[in-house]
């Protein structure tokens, strides 16, 4: 039994078993100093267009898809079922997406997408739970199904199809964009005088209110939705107990089997709408090797955030932004990056020794003093490398936050009905 106290609100961090939750003005701060970093390292670079409209506009574009299916994994692993499969069920989020995009208009296929996606999820429940095989293997085999599947239909379907091919689909319409009048315009103004942190505050408010498609404000909002669901519903409560100790919940009258189903299709919609997002917004065609992996990215991006919505929402927005960092600027932006990854580093370094791990501390100085020596001695970096940035970027960021994250305890365990008992 315990009893509560009404208390004055505090900003600063919280203290929940053990581990420090941040508050919402401590993030807010957070956010601030960060964007005041890449501010500083904009200046010292003249990489002007590090948080240009433009920049953040593409960042976001890139970071939906990869959001979104991390999201999708988010479901699954929260009951307890490792879904590897994202990957395949963003492939048929795609070709499902774009089939019916183009001919029966775009919103069409966003549904179109979420259903083939939620089939791809069925499938993988159907391995994992009922037949009690290894996650792993059924994700694996989910991917190769969906690429194999797409592949062949589209011999039959967008081959056929004018402006199409056996490796490409006819253009899909596009989904109304948002603009902002006169708060864009003035953003951009502001953007443009590369004042320090002012321009760039300017930047990121006016990539959000320029050019944003509907499916975009959509699956932003899903992140905040999902958060409820899971955390401040009953459903929600039930479906997480699964991911943490399913006898325990089986013996209090929780149907497991019926919400790792659930958790496992929602699952694949999420990532099928990854997909359509790809062939509809970022693309409006369908393309043979479309989903580039970021369906495994979207993992990662689960994984770094913790298995919390919001800390994904970071993850894959880091990996966006590095990602369009290539599109816009390419080895200049990304040259000035290894100076800001140096500070970061050099900052990590200042942690560590307040920690007292001072092999980890050696680590991060020697990488931090390679990496400020890099950007010394040259004046861009290889094509090569901008291409490998996010990825490189997401590896030292998950290699970092390895310490302190926790994944549900019975995530990817095997189950079976009444083993309780």
């Amino acid at each position: 039994m315990s009893t509560s106290t009404v208390s004055a609100p505090s900003a600063a961090p919280k203290k929940q078993g053990g581990r420090t939750k941040l508050t919402l003005p401590w993030i807010m701060l957070i956010i601030a100093g960060g964007l005041a970093l890449v501010s500083l390292v904009r200046v010292i670079s003249g990489a002007d267009d590090l948080t240009s409209i433009g920049q953040v506009s593409g960042a976001l574009s890139l970071a939906v898809p990869i959001g979104l299916a991390g999201l999708g994994g988010l479901w699954a692993e929260r009951a307890g079922v490792v879904n590897i499969g994202l990957e395949g069920m963003m492939i048929l989020g795609t070709w499902f997406g774009a089939w019916a995009g183009y001919q029966w208009g775009p919103w069409t296929g966003v549904v179109a997408g979420l259903i083939g996606g939620a089939i791809g999820g069925l499938l993988h429940a159907i391995i994992t739970v009922t037949f009690n095989v290894n996650h792993i293997v059924s994700g694996v085999a989910v991917n190769i199904l969906a690429l194999g599947f797409t592949q062949y239909l589209s011999n039959f379907t967008f081959a056929e199809a004018p402006g199409g091919s056996s490796k490409q689909s006819p253009r899909v319409e596009p989904i109304y964009e948002i603009t902002v009048p006169g708060l864009s315009d003035w953003m951009a103004t502001l953007q443009g005088k590369h004042w320090f942190f002012v321009s760039d505050v300017a930047g990121v408010i006016g990539g959000l209110v320029t050019g944003l498609s509907l499916l975009t404000v959509v699956a932003l909002l899903l992140i905040p939705g999902t958060w409820w669901v899971l955390w401040r519903t009953t459903f929600g409560l039930r479906l997480r107990s699964c991911g943490e100790n399913p006898i325990a919940a089986e013996s209090l009258g929780v149907n497991v089997y019926k919400y790792k189903y659930i958790a496992v299709i929602v699952s694949g919609a999420l990532a099928g709408l990854g997909g359509a997002f790809l062939s509809i917004v970022a693309s409006p065609i369908y393309q043979e090797g479309q989903t580039g992996g970021r369906g495994y990215i979207g993992l990662a991006a689960m994984i770094f955030g913790n298995w919390m919505p919001g800390g994904m929402a970071l993850g894959a927005g880091l990996f966006g932004f590095t990602d369009s960092l290539k599109l816009r600027g390419g080895a200049e932006n990304v040259h000035a990056m290894l100076l800001l990854i140096a500070i970061l580093l050099v900052l990590v370094v200042a942690w560590q020794l307040y920690k007292k791990r001072y092999v980890p501390a050696g680590i991060s100085a020697v990488f931090a003093v390679l990496l400020f020596l890099w950007y010394a001695l040259t004046d861009q970096v290889p094509s090569q490398f901008v291409d490998a940035a996010p990825y490189l970027t997401t590896l030292l960021v998950l290699a970092l936050s390895a310490q302190r994250l926790r994944m549900p305890k019975a995530d990817g365990m095997p189950y079976r009905k009444g083993q309780g008992k």
